[in-house]
C-alpha cells in the first residue's frame, strides 16, 4: 500500500505560564519570616495539604508589600493570557483569593484542582532544597487532562506525532525561589511529598472574573 499523506494537528493544549519574578530575591526573606509568623500564631485550615501547614486564604491583607508585587505580576500574565471568543485581547477586573503553604519532612498536597476560579498558580518562597537535590522530591505535579490515554487498551504504545508520547502522563516542576506558574483553574495537580529537613513555603492564589451587577 501506498505511503498516504496524513494531516495530524495537536489539538486541547492546556496553557501553563512560568515566570521569574522580578526582584523576588529581595523581597523572599521578609516574606518567609511573615509566613512563619502567622503560621506561629494560628493553626490554619485543612484544605489539599497532607499535613503541613495551610494558611486563611487572605494573605493579600496580611502579606505586606512583597504579596502585592507577586499578585500584580500574576495578574498581568493572567491578562496577557486570556482573550475573548473571537481571540481578541481583554483586561478582566480580576478578584483574587490567596493563601501561604509551608510544607516540611513527609508534608505534600492531594490530587485537586479551584473550582470557582479561571486562572490558579503558585509562587515559591523557599524550596526547602528541592532545586538542588532532586532526591527531596516536593516536586508540583500536573496531570494530562486526557486521563489514561492509551494506556486504557495498550500500555506499551503511544501516539506517534509531537505530542503523542506525553499523553496520559503527567508533568513535574521543581520549585525555585522566586518561580511563579499559572495554569487553568480546572487543571488536576498535586504536591509530592517533601523529604527533606527544611521548609518549602509557596504562595497560591486563584484569579476569578468580577461579576457585574445587574
Amino acid at each position: 500500500m501506498a505511503r498516504v499523506e496524513i494531516a495530524v494537528k495537536g489539538l486541547f493544549a492546556t496553557p501553563v505560564a512560568a515566570v521569574e519574578v522580578p526582584g523576588a530575591a529581595a523581597f523572599n526573606a521578609e516574606l518567609e519570616r511573615t509566613i512563619l509568623d502567622r503560621r506561629a500564631g494560628t493553626s490554619g485550615v485543612q484544605a489539599s495539604n497532607a499535613g503541613g501547614w495551610h494558611s486563611d486564604r487572605d494573605i493579600a491583607t496580611w502579606g505586606g508589600a512583597p504579596i502585592a508585587v507577586i499578585l500584580d505580576v500574576a495578574k498581568g500574565v493572567a491578562t496577557q493570557l486570556t482573550a475573548d471568543r473571537d481571540g481578541k485581547p481583554v483586561h478582566p477586573a480580576w478578584t483574587v483569593q490567596a493563601w501561604a503553604n509551608v510544607n516540611g519532612s513527609g508534608d505534600g498536597n492531594i490530587c485537586h484542582y479551584h473550582p470557582g476560579s479561571f486562572w490558579s498558580g503558585t509562587y515559591y518562597v523557599a524550596d526547602g532544597g528541592c532545586a538542588a537535590d532532586p532526591s527531596m522530591g516536593g516536586e508540583f505535579e500536573m496531570l494530562d487532562p486526557r486521563g489514561p490515554a492509551p494506556g486504557m487498551y495498550a500500555p506499551a504504545l503511544k501516539f506517534a506525532g509531537e505530542d503523542g508520547t506525553s499523553a496520559g502522563s503527567a508533568e513535574t516542576i521543581r520549585p525555585r525561589p522566586g518561580l511563579l506558574m499559572l495554569f487553568p483553574s480546572w487543571l488536576y495537580h498535586q504536591v509530592r511529598p517533601y523529604r527533606g529537613t527544611g521548609l518549602r513555603i509557596s504562595i497560591a492564589f486563584n484569579l476569578g472574573i468580577a461579576t457585574r451587577d445587574a
